[in-house]
């Protein structure tokens, strides 16, 4: 026992210096540092099982019949030194008992927990469930599971890829569990891998766990507190990266042999027909297939060198882009390799690097799990197409799902996890980014999801606000779906006006805002070419409106874990409704959502709405509703289904922002009248790398007295590390508030405002009040008597 001791000694001694190295010398993160190895405090080990207590709530149950054990990080798992909580050890002759305040395990001493069948005869967990015991133990089923996500909407039809959506870590059981085990299959057949660091790509690398056949799961006993469990499984598989500003504006995007004369009159269009644009997708024909033989210019599936016939002068096209205040980004498919036809300078250069040693013909094969061959691509080809003026990458990945070279390794999470640190290593002048296909457990940590070929239909659309909020139970907060779907599915679909509509107005709502379609001329994504293109733009206004909430929210997925969308379970989880009513969610915390995604009689829809308990401010219709109620509401074509939570302030931009980017002089505050909260408006640089250290808040109240409500802007707070963050240091608000009745006088700072200062709309009962230009640093104080 002792020897045993003080092998596991060593082995957390050896990995936490391992980790202090790759601490100094990885890029892998821009949160606090994370440390894979547990304080030892928080480790119990009897025999060849070890149980590390993470939070009253979290357990690491570890198996190996060698008694060696997993200090390294993992592909699902890279901090484990959280403070320890409370707990309490006992033993007896058979039985070892760990209590915490919300746990009590017990586990039979010198067996492996896991039976066959499953029992609790060897390990079992209790917890309380609104005041009654439960009971758990490994192998235990769960149907009540609330599931994540799953890695593609390829062919998503109606609700049949419900199916495929994998676990979560919440369930309405009260209890869930990760298998992080190496032995434990994802669904895409894929292996969790531990990290080590490589000092020539300079940052985390795939290795062979410890043991490959030790049980490593970690059990999550939460209750319905869910977003504490997920907030804390993102302590323990790292934060969510806040994205730069510019991917929450439009993205233009379409599978189209598009010159570069088209690129030049697609954003002409934009400007003429006043549609505000971020981001100018180049999809799979910037490349060329090494015959360029199609008589359309058509590219290949994969490649890497610019198709000349569809665009001549690729850097001159990349310059005229960002002219324009567009980012791009270039569609990859990467696994064919690297071809001497498609590329024959690329591989040149790659096949004397490597010596040869990976080529087979005419190809030097994918294999990004060797650091040699990462580490040459991506200084030969990637390089070379960033100096011209790629931003990032649209990383997607649907072919082969494991590696042909390493047993186990997902090529979906693995083309992530080198793309995304790749840009944290060599782009220091920018906040990484890609856009890429779910990968398994740990792939929140690359940020941005492209959900893939979903059928144009309603019954497709009507799935995508549940997938996407459900996603945010594993922290895949940032999935972008093809907004007007992506295939044909028959001629009333394909460019039926109102389901592209509908389908853009709940995107308005969602992460990522991007068009898209697959290469098929029947299908349109040019939005001003449909008839009712005049009520489109105005979502896409309404997008650009919501920027400063959408990025406030961003934030605070980085800093709690808690995702844009979210199931109405997360605040109401004792509410059947909040489980039943599924097609709604929050978006963030103070926009309730109930998109439109059926089709409507004479242009109108109507839809049963579940209003949770408290307020909320219709903003379509003009009407404040009290909840817990179901409401059946009808909606014009311009009218979108969104509310305001009573008791908050959200932040607009004003009309006219053709960039997310934009700082605006003036910043519109939403509030409904009547209630009481406190909110906040979050602010940094947009693409800084230094984010975590280096931002602004200004926290704004409400309060209801009476006749008098109180609206108070307090003077911004500048957290930083010591530089000069480049921010505003002086702005007007325009105030709105919703719900409200004339009012009898109102004041600012103390100061009466004369009645033409400030506008009553009686028919919207919304009055605004206009607040000039002053320092970000002074408080605003605005009264308002009824």
């Amino acid at each position: 026992m002792l020897k045993k001791i003080l092998i596991g000694k060593w082995q957390r001694t050896r990995a936490r210096l391992i980790a202090i190295v790759a601490v100094m010398f990885s890029v892998a993160s821009m949160s606090a540092v994370n440390d894979p190895v547990a304080d030892p405090a928080a480790v119990v080990v009897s025999g060849n099982a070890r149980f590390t207590v993470l939070t009253p709530e979290m357990i690491r149950i570890e198996y190996s019949d060698s008694g060696v054990f997993e200090d390294r990080a993992t592909f699902a798992v890279i901090n484990r030194n959280l403070e320890v909580p409370v707990f309490h050890t006992a033993d007896d002759s058979s039985y070892l008992y760990i209590t915490t305040d919300r746990l009590k395990l017990k586990y039979r001493k010198g067996t492996d927990p896991v039976t066959v069948p499953a029992s609790g005869d060897n390990l079992s967990i209790e917890f309380d469930l609104n005041g009654k015991t439960e009971s758990w133990y490994p192998g235990k089923p769960d149907p009540l599971n609330l599931k994540g996500t799953c890695r593609t909407l390829d062919g998503s039809n109606g609700d049949n890829k419900r199916s495929e959506l994998e676990n979560g870590v919440i369930s309405r059981s009260g209890w869930a569990v990760i298998d992080d085990s190496w032995s434990a299959s994802r669904p895409d057949g894929s292996r969790s891998f531990a990290f080590e660091h490589d000092g020539s790509m300079g940052f985390d690398w795939w290795a062979e766990r410890a043991d490959p056949q030790a049980r490593d799961l970690y059990f999550m006993g939460y209750g319905h507190d869910y977003k504490k469990a997920i907030s804390d499984f993102t302590k323990i598989s790292g934060n969510i990266p806040l994205p730069p500003a510019y991917v929450f504006g439009y993205w233009y995007s379409k599978y189209s042999a598009y010159s570069a004369d088209d690129y030049r009159h697609i954003m002409s269009e934009l400007d003429h027909n006043g549609i505000p644009c971020d981001v100018m997708i180049l999809d799979m024909d910037w490349h060329w297939n090494g015959t360029q033989a199609d008589s359309d210019g058509r590219g290949g599936w994969t490649g890497w060198s610019w198709n000349t016939k569809l665009i001549p002068e690729p850097e001159k096209l990349l310059e005229d882009i960002h002219g324009k205040n567009f980012k791009i980004a270039l569609n990859l498919h990467p696994a064919d390799g690297i071809s001497r036809t498609e590329s024959p300078q690329y591989f040149a250069k790659m096949n004397k690097e490597l010596g040869g040693k990976y080529t087979k013909g005419d190809t030097i094969p994918w294999i990004l799990d060797r650091p040699d061959f990462a580490k040459s691509f991506f200084d030969t080809v990637i390089r070379e197409h960033e100096r011209e003026g790629v931003d990032f990458w649209w990383i997607d990945w649907q072919q082969h799902l494991t590696s042909d070279f390493t047993e186990g390794l997902g090529e979906t999470y693995w083309c992530n996890h080198v793309f995304y640190n790749d840009m944290m290593r060599n782009r220091p002048d920018r906040r990484p980014v890609i856009f890429h296909r779910w990968g398994g457990l740990g792939s929140h940590r690359y940020q941005i999801g492209f959900s893939g070929d979903a059928l144009i239909n309603f019954p497709t659309l009507a799935f995508q606000p549940y997938f996407t909020a459900t996603a945010s139970n594993v922290g895949y907060g940032y999935w972008g779906h093809d907004l007007g779907g992506h295939a044909w599915t028959d001629e009333h679909n394909a460019n039926n006006p109102e389901l592209v509509l509908r389908w853009i107005q709940f995107g308005v709502f969602t992460p990522i805002f991007r068009t898209h379609a697959t290469n098929d001329s029947r299908i349109e994504r040019q939005i001003w070419k449909f008839p009712n293109f005049p009520v489109i733009r105005e979502a896409v206004k309404l997008r650009y409106a919501l920027f400063p909430y959408i990025y406030t929210m961003a934030r605070e997925a980085y800093d709690t874990g808690i995702s844009l969308c979210r199931p109405l379970y997360y605040e109401w989880p004792e509410s059947d409704e909040a489980y039943a009513y599924e097609g709604e969610y929050m978006f963030g915390s103070d926009i309730l959502v109930a998109p439109v995604t059926e089709p409507g009689v004479d242009g109108v829809a109507v839809k049963d709405i579940w209003f949770p308990a408290g307020r909320w401010w219709s903003v379509a219709t003009n009407e404040l509703i009290e909840g817990p109620c179901v409401r059946s509401m009808s909606f014009t074509a311009d009218q979108i289904p969104y509310f305001f939570r009573q008791g908050a302030m959200i932040p607009f931009n004003p009309a006219g922002v053709a960039n997310v980017t934009d700082r605006p002089d003036t910043i519109i505050i939403n509030a409904v009248a009547g209630g009481n909260g406190d909110s906040r408006l979050y602010e940094d640089e947009g693409d800084n790398r230094d984010y975590p250290e280096n931002y602004a808040f200004t926290r704004m109240s409400c309060r209801a007295d009476g006749d008098k409500n109180v609206y108070t802007i307090f003077p911004r707070e500048v957290i930083t590390d010591g530089r000069q963050l480049q921010l505003k240091s002086a702005r007007g608000y325009e105030l709105r508030i919703f719900g409200s009745v004339k009012p009898e006088k109102v004041m600012v700072n103390d100061r009466k405002l004369d009645k033409g200062s400030y506008r009553y709309d009686e028919d919207k009962r919304s009055l605004s009040v206009i607040l000039p230009s002053v320092d970000c640093g002074r408080e605003i104080k605005v009264e308002v008597i009824h």
